[in-house]
């Protein structure tokens, strides 16, 4: 594989681990402000950082690189350009954030099993419709149609080759670590917290029926408080709807199998 197809496909990885974790702002008939620029090295949510692990659990060899990596600050340009060159001009700048994308991918996995994944850390941008309710009388429900506002990030999913995925992810490896000790973690290993996110992702419950909401001040909330507690990402994948939830939940099991050392 090529130095240019490595690029390529690397741009997908981005799609493949982050179609999933997207959006997690629900604010019902209001337009949706675009976030501010990541200014410097991003910052984890205001809950505590989780600990450092004492050891690594899901050892990654990084491929060997046929020539040097960008620096990490760097390497937005290359990515872009072959993102756009993938999916579009039009579809790169509509669903994806272009600066400091290592960085916004990193900060994102490692909140997603925490209770808020901030959206100014996101690498994709937000749908741009708005979240959809059903009533009956005083009962209000995530209304069924509210699924088709992931489409594209799902149809994108459904397209992506895991296995050049994950040639590529070990191929970019240090540049990932090296956001990931950015972050605040100077003896964590970025690998193992991505299993962690991908395994809280596979524990979303799959739900048979809408689930019932309430809405507090102007954010929705869950009715169910188990429902209301479940970490950001579950959230996400609740939200997605649990058709959108399937096909995404396979793809990621496709990914956790081949760079986890244990199985799940």
């Amino acid at each position: 594989m090529n130095s240019t197809s490595r690029t390529l496909l690397a741009t997908a990885l981005i799609a493949t681990l982050l179609v999933a974790l997207y959006l997690w702002w629900w604010q019902p008939a209001e337009p949706i402000v675009a976030a501010e620029p990541v200014a410097q090295a991003a910052t984890v949510s205001d809950k505590p950082p989780m600990p450092a692990a004492a050891a690594i659990s899901h050892a990654l060899d990084p491929e060997p690189a046929a020539e040097p990596l960008p620096y990490l600050d760097g390497s937005d340009l290359p990515l872009g350009e072959a993102l756009s060159a993938v999916v579009g001009a039009k579809p790169w700048k509509a669903l994806f954030n272009p600066e400091r994308v290592i960085r916004r991918i990193v900060a994102t996995v490692d909140n997603l099993p925490r209770q808020q994944a901030p959206v100014k850390m996101w690498p994709v941008r937000p749908t741009g419709a708005w979240f959809e309710t059903a009533a009956s009388g005083d009962v209000l429900t995530v209304s069924p149609s509210n699924s088709r506002r992931y489409a594209a990030y799902v149809g994108l999913v459904q397209t992506v080759e895991v296995v050049k995925l994950v040639a590529i992810y070990r191929h970019f490896y240090p540049l990932f670590q090296q956001a990931y000790v950015d972050l605040g973690y100077p003896k964590g290993y970025f690998n193992d917290r991505l299993v962690v996110a991908i395994d809280d992702l596979l524990a979303a419950p799959e739900l048979v029926e809408s689930p019932q909401l309430v809405q507090r001040k102007v954010l929705y909330e869950y009715a169910d408080t188990d429902l209301e507690g479940r970490s950001a990402g579950q959230k996400i994948m609740l939200r997605i709807g649990s058709g959108n939830a399937r096909i995404v939940k396979a793809r990621l099991r496709e990914f956790r199998s081949a760079v986890a050392t244990s199985p799940k």
